[in-house]
């Protein structure tokens, strides 16, 4: 196994909070006054990078590949003018701020990471009294602000790129069946802005029971709703934005209140962009909108090539940020890491496809759809490789 190229910090740093796991206690109040820090650059003229990882507890193995991917970045970029140090982001917003502030102290210029909404909110207050911008891996867009880019593939805009689609081809008609759950109504929320905006109608939405074993009922509410015996309606496309394994019992409910793919035009998002998702022939022939998977299948190779193993599905995110830390760090001696900087209209190409920060802390990206074919998915409309003509 290659050599870790990467300074582990020391201090007993445990592992980051999630949003995937309880949520902690709400942070002790920070210091309005940023704390002294050492040179941003080494002696050898390099510029300090931190990486805030869960490199610990649960989340360990998602931190450890992370931690890889930013090894290999490393190598694949030739970013010389950057010395990143790695910090074990614990598991709560109060271990995630003694991370950031350990870093700070010894003067990087820049923070990656960390990977947990919670965390990366907690870490605001920081960055406002003056310190290192961060660029998060989370993909929660509620933690986003000015200061704390969020690195991670959000959902809201894999609905609008799956709609653009719809509609493109000729779609008018929506419906939505998801969990009844904070990610639930946040999808059902795009769904109906985006539609509206679009001049289609969402005619029919159900938030079911996140515990219920039966979704005979909601599905069946569903159908009705949404008039599907009725086909001079119009076609209709239903929103399914749930991920594997609990997809298989949705899609069953479904098809037992006569929504499959012969009467309807089932879509999602990347929570479908998983290895087998075709196995279900329910799915086949549905659209979602995720990156290409072809660089991603490249990067895939040259890992388990170089550690033996497949990398987790996150990787990516801490690849494509040392990129970006490499290119931003070239930019001027010394680098340049301000808002201006990161924000550039132009964007960043990286191994999801290109993307670009907001000023308000979301980042953009270019979306693929995918067909769901089988054993192989297949992209019916290219991402786009450039944000030239968009605002």
């Amino acid at each position: 196994m290659r050599r870790s190229l990467i300074l582990l910090a020391t201090g007993a740093l445990l592992l980051g909070a999630c949003t995937e796991t309880p949520q902690p206690s709400t942070p002790a109040p920070q210091p309005t006054t940023a704390p002294r820090v050492a040179s941003p650059l080494t002696p050898s003229g390099k510029t300090r990078v931190a990486l805030l990882l869960p490199l610990s507890g649960r989340a360990a193995a998602i931190g450890q590949a992370m931690q890889q991917a930013a090894e290999m970045s490393l190598f694949d970029s030739g970013a010389r003018e950057i010395a990143l140090a790695a910090y074990d982001s614990g598991d709560t917003a109060e271990k995630a701020i003694e991370a950031y502030r350990k870093a700070r102290a010894d003067g990087v210029a820049l923070v990656l990471g960390p990977l947990f909404a919670n965390s990366a909110s907690a870490l605001a207050s920081s960055v406002r009294a003056g310190g290192a911008n961060v660029i998060a891996f989370s993909n929660d867009e509620s933690a986003a602000l000015r200061g704390v880019w969020i690195r991670g593939i959000a959902a809201p805009p894999q609905v609008r790129r799956v709609v653009d689609y719809s509609i493109a081809n000729g779609i008018k008609r929506f419906a939505f069946f998801a969990p009844h759950s904070a990610y639930g109504e946040q999808m059902s929320r795009t769904l109906e802005s985006h539609v509206a905006v679009r001049g289609g109608a969402v005619v029919a939405a159900e938030l079911y029971d996140e515990a219920s074993l039966d979704l005979a009922v909601p599905a069946q509410r569903l159908a009705k709703e949404a008039k599907i015996d009725t086909p001079e309606a119009g076609k209709l496309a239903v929103l399914v934005p749930v991920a594997p394994p609990r997809l298989v019992s949705v899609l069953a409910a479904l098809s037992r209140a006569g929504i499959d793919q012969r009467s309807v035009q089932l879509i999602g998002t990347g929570v479908w962009d998983s290895a087998g998702i075709g196995a279900d022939t329910q799915l086949r022939g549905a659209w979602y909108a995720a990156p290409d998977p072809a660089k991603r299948a490249e990067f895939e190779r040259r890992f388990i090539a170089t550690y033996g193993r497949p990398p987790h599905r996150l990787a990516t995110l801490a690849y494509d940020a040392v990129g970006l830390a490499g290119h931003l760090a070239r930019l001027r001696p010394g680098g340049d890491f301000s808002a201006d900087a990161i924000t550039t209209p132009n964007g960043w190409v990286g191994v999801d496809g290109v993307f670009r920060f907001l000023p308000d802390g979301r980042a953009e990206r270019a979306l693929a759809v995918i067909e769901v074919q089988g054993e192989r998915n297949t992209v019916i409309q290219a991402a786009p490789t450039t944000f030239a003509g968009t605002n």
